[in-house]
């Protein structure tokens, strides 16, 4: 790793489209936040919901973060659009909104798009892995949008919310991006060409959220990268690049999908037996929403924000310039935000 890339990541905008820690209306928000003020993260987004959880948890924990985050986490702010993220920076504060990961938080009313618009979610993904009333999940039947999905595009557009098609069954994306007029993200997938994982996104799902517009932002997790039992810089570097030669170096950014483990998060000890991943635990006693034959039962690791220096050194090295990089760090997500948040 090179003292440019750490000196780059200092001096460049850096945009982690979702962090990855399962949000709990009593989570210990400093300490659970603290891996991106450590890796100096300028905006970050926090997931407040997952379609295993009770719609109303997603309520909980806004109001949670809302009223705790000036409280537990001075040093960051929550913001509602990009003018917001601006003036954060020049307070040497980061930025941070939230994003839903499944329509389940809309408990079949459409009214609830904008209310959470409101209360600072930017963008919402339509299912989390498993099929809901708004369309299809990854590791389910792929039947597609239901009525009730595209006018929830529709809202969405309206009121000017991202559109996310990670964790979403192929044949629901491909009808999402074309019914969409505005651009499309996948928040945290990985490019299924070089790891063939049903979470993973086929060429032309990152061609076709190319054509409208949009990102892929890739994310930390070994599973998903195609490594071992560790995730590697290199190999995030490796989807970065792919994903990059295939649709264009404005159309990928970084998603890490960071779930900090529990003993960082509540101040237990190195040696507690409950340092591993918050989301181990919850895989395990949830197997229709993670199969085990999808390869679940492996141990989860994921790259931290922390090494953001170690992936751009290996990008550098495979020839990306520093335009490009600063584009993946920060300004495609950035550009996606300024054509969509209203």
């Amino acid at each position: 790793m090179t003292k440019n890339s750490h000196k780059f990541c200092e001096e460049n905008f850096i945009w982690d489209d979702h962090c990855g820690f399962e949000m709990t209306p009593d989570a210990v928000i400093g300490p659970l936040l603290d891996p991106w003020r450590e890796a100096g993260i300028d905006y970050f987004s926090i997931n407040v919901y997952y379609d295993p959880q009770d719609w109303t948890c997603c309520l909980q924990n806004i109001a949670a973060l809302r009223r705790r985050i000036p409280l537990e986490a001075p040093w960051c702010r929550v913001v509602a659009d990009v003018d917001d993220i601006d003036a954060a920076h020049a307070e040497g504060k980061a930025a941070a909104t939230f994003d839903i990961e499944g329509m389940n938080a809309l408990n079949g009313r459409l009214d609830l798009v904008q209310t959470y618009y409101e209360l600072g979610v930017r963008h919402m993904l339509f299912a989390y892995n498993r099929n809901n009333l708004v369309g299809s999940g990854c590791h389910d039947d792929d039947t597609g949008l239901t009525d009730f999905g595209r006018s929830v595009i529709d809202e969405m557009n309206r009121v000017g919310m991202v559109i996310d098609c990670s964790h979403t069954g192929y044949r629901t994306t491909m009808e999402a991006m074309q019914r969409s007029s505005a651009p499309v993200i996948f928040s945290h997938s990985n490019a299924r060409t070089l790891a063939d994982h049903g979470r993973n996104i086929r060429d032309d799902q990152i061609r076709a959220c190319a054509e409208g517009g949009g990102v892929i932002g890739i994310n930390g997790l070994n599973l998903f990268l195609g490594d071992g039992d560790k995730s590697k810089a290199e190999s995030v570097a490796r989807h970065v690049a792919y994903i990059a030669e295939l649709a264009g170096p404005e159309h990928v950014g970084i998603s890490l999908d960071y779930d900090p483990p529990i003993a960082d998060a509540i101040g237990l000890g190195e040696d507690d037996p409950a340092t591993a991943s918050n989301i181990e635990a919850v895989i395990v006693d949830n197997p229709e929403y993670w199969p085990p034959d999808a390869g679940y039962k492996r141990p989860i690791d994921i790259l931290a924000p922390t090494s953001l220096p170690a992936v751009c050194d290996e990008l550098f090295r495979v020839g990306f310039s520093e335009n490009e990089m600063a584009a993946v760090l920060g300004g495609n997500f950035r550009r996606v935000a300024s054509k969509v948040w209203k």
